[in-house]
């Protein structure tokens, strides 16, 4: 098969990026037990806490990153979801606007890579043989577009891994703190080219989105340069054989 350029690869890997982080969210969220109880936290409030999960679980999250990280939903719904994590005594808000998880809200982080882990075994135990290699190269790649990535990517990355985690939960946040690489190369693509959050998502299909587009992958592609040409196919398809 010919080389596969790291643009062209950005592309590609993308939606299986995806579809691998939302298989194991959603299985995770179907084993966690029900809605939050009376007087807790909000449903969107623990969306924004187990998207944090990585982040939150071995470092503080600065008020940059998190405006980085949900740059496209309105500021006011983010104070109210964080508002909510510090009422159920989850995380501390610091006067200069850095989050951190309280002991109460690590424990809860610790269930939650619990659930992740058993999500992954689940999922993809079967491909233990595959798992190790295919985590090797994420790790890989994570580390090189730490030297790319933007303010989301660097809020995000790289993901806490606790010394005990087994291979298929290492690999799925590597693999979902990776989305966040492009997330901001995205958003780098439209500033360049003077829009906003706002009138990108208006913005028609035509020259226009495609020029973003392409310096979209080309920023996302970045990091898989890190990987030969052998490694970035070995990379994809074995993450494109996996279930999910």
């Amino acid at each position: 098969m010919a080389d596969i350029s790291p643009d062209r690869y950005a592309s590609l890997i993308a939606p299986v990026l995806e579809r691998l982080t939302f298989a194991i969210v959603r299985q995770s969220v179907s084993q966690a037990s029900g809605a939050p109880a009376s007087g807790g936290p909000t449903t969107d409030s623990m969306r924004m806490f187990a998207q944090l999960r990585s982040a939150l679980a071995g470092r503080t999250v600065t008020a940059a990153g998190i405006a980085a990280v949900y740059r496209y939903r309105d500021p006011d719904e983010v104070r109210r979801d964080l508002d909510g994590l510090v009422a159920a005594g989850l995380i501390d808000v610091a006067a200069d606007g850095a989050v951190q998880a309280t002991e109460t809200g690590r424990r809860m982080l610790a269930a939650m890579y619990q659930t992740g882990a058993e999500v992954t075994s689940q999922l993809w135990g079967q491909y233990d043989d595959a798992l190790a290699g295919l985590n090797d190269l994420a790790g890989r790649v994570v580390q090189a577009g730490l030297a790319t990535g933007g303010e989301a990517y660097l809020t995000m990355a790289p993901p806490y891994e606790p010394v005990d985690a087994t291979v298929g939960l290492l690999l799925h946040h590597r693999l979902s703190v990776l989305r966040y690489h492009r997330a901001d190369a995205h958003a780098a693509a439209w500033q360049a080219a003077g829009l906003t959050s706002e009138t990108v998502a208006q913005l028609d299909t035509g020259p226009a989105r495609a020029a973003i587009e392409e310096e979209t992958n080309r920023r996302a592609g970045l990091p898989y340069a890190d990987l030969s040409a052998d490694e970035r196919l070995v990379f994809l398809g074995g993450l494109a054989a996996l279930p999910g």
